[in-house]
């Protein structure tokens, strides 16, 4: 499949910079300093570095809180409830983690700031896992004060839809609005280090044409980490939940399009390739043999009367690009994701679809 020539999409091209409604100035920008990638100063591993660090000096006098369990194994929904709960000294402690991610969060926003492809952005959202809890918002929000101490004139928000719902509905902005001319529905993918989840996504266009109201319907979720399968048993994997999707929509009634987004972690080339960054996926994803949107198209030939069309993007991206309908108000504006690593990207607004 890999060796012939397969047109996946004459729609756009994959990892395009120019879209209907925005320009991506840049993503999966990789900064450095002397301790290595700063991304990895405000991932979701860092954040339980932090909470370590404060949890050791009171293991040593026998006060620790958390008693031996491992600050890894602490999840977000615990750690919210002892922010706001009677123990204080575990409460000092989780807020004192929340302070310093907040202060390596800035660090790492600020450095964006200053490149120039980041120039001139007046509003982040920030997204990922760690984004949905208590303790993410706090960071975020006092991310944002310290810039703003600092007279980075920049809004940081939590992004506005759970991060796993973002990471699909941001995949109706990878395709045209004269497909929906004739459909309420799509299929996504957000594929991650973890999990490969797949829904359809339902437009919603009639009770918003800027896709503001557009939702989940459905999807199929898969752990793919605890099976540890190969490349070509993840795609088959995927390609069964995708007609398993197709055909439920069918049976509900839905004029599902012709038309496959998916979101992938990496630097994702207009062949539909992978260039880098997709090492935390099962098996080798960029090797030049493979191409994920020709197997999809291989696999799925059709949906309904029309040949599938598949465009893949970085899914930071995606997750970023839900957020299009809200950020009419601004010009330049960007994406954190908070994962295992920090995805990026910057995006310019245009003027919308009649440019296309």
């Amino acid at each position: 499949m890999a060796d012939e020539t397969i047109t996946t999409t004459g729609i756009a091209a994959h990892g395009a910079s120019r879209l209907p409604w925005v320009e991506i100035d840049c993503f999966n920008l990789e900064l450095k300093d002397e301790e290595g990638f700063l991304g990895d100063r405000a991932s979701k591993g860092a954040f339980r570095e932090t909470l370590e660090e404060w949890r050791k000096p009171l293991r040593k006098s026998g006060d620790d809180p958390f008693g031996r369990e491992l600050s890894e194994n602490i999840t977000k929904k615990e750690l919210d409830a002892i922010l706001v709960g009677d123990d204080t000294e575990a409460s000092a402690v989780v807020h004192s983690a929340v302070e310093d991610f907040a202060q390596e969060l800035a660090h790492v926003t600020r450095r964006f700031l200053k490149t120039k492809a980041w120039d001139k952005t007046e509003r982040i959202v920030v997204g990922g896992g760690f984004r949905e809890s208590r303790l993410g918002e706090l960071a975020i929000a006092r991310a944002e004060i310290i810039l703003k101490a600092e007279n980075f004139k920049v809004e940081m928000l939590p992004i506005r839809r759970p991060p796993d719902d973002a990471g699909l509905i941001g995949a109706l902005h990878l395709a045209p609005s004269w497909i929906f001319e004739a459909h309420d529905s799509i299929l996504a993918v957000d594929i991650g280090g973890t999990n490969i989840r797949c829904g359809v996504v339902e437009t919603r266009r009639k009770k918003a044409p800027d896709l503001s109201k557009a939702c989940v319907w459905k999807f199929e979720l898969w752990r793919h980490a605890d099976d540890e399968p190969t490349r070509e048993n993840a795609v088959k994997r995927l390609v069964k939940m995708l007609q398993d999707l197709i055909a439920k929509a069918e049976d509900e009634g839905f004029k599902l399009a012709p038309f496959i987004g998916v979101a992938c972690p990496g630097v994702i080339e207009s062949d539909g390739s992978i260039k880098k960054g997709a090492q935390n996926l099962p098996g080798n994803w960029e090797s030049s043999k493979f191409n994920l949107p020709a197997s999809l198209v291989g696999a799925i030939p059709r949906i309904g009367e029309h040949d599938t069309a598949v465009v893949m993007h970085n899914d930071g991206v995606v997750q970023g690009l839900s957020e299009v309908p809200f950020m009419r108000d601004v010009k330049r504006w960007g994406v954190l994701t908070i994962g295992t690593g920090l995805g990026n990207a910057r995006f310019t607004n245009r003027n919308g679809k009649d440019e296309c």
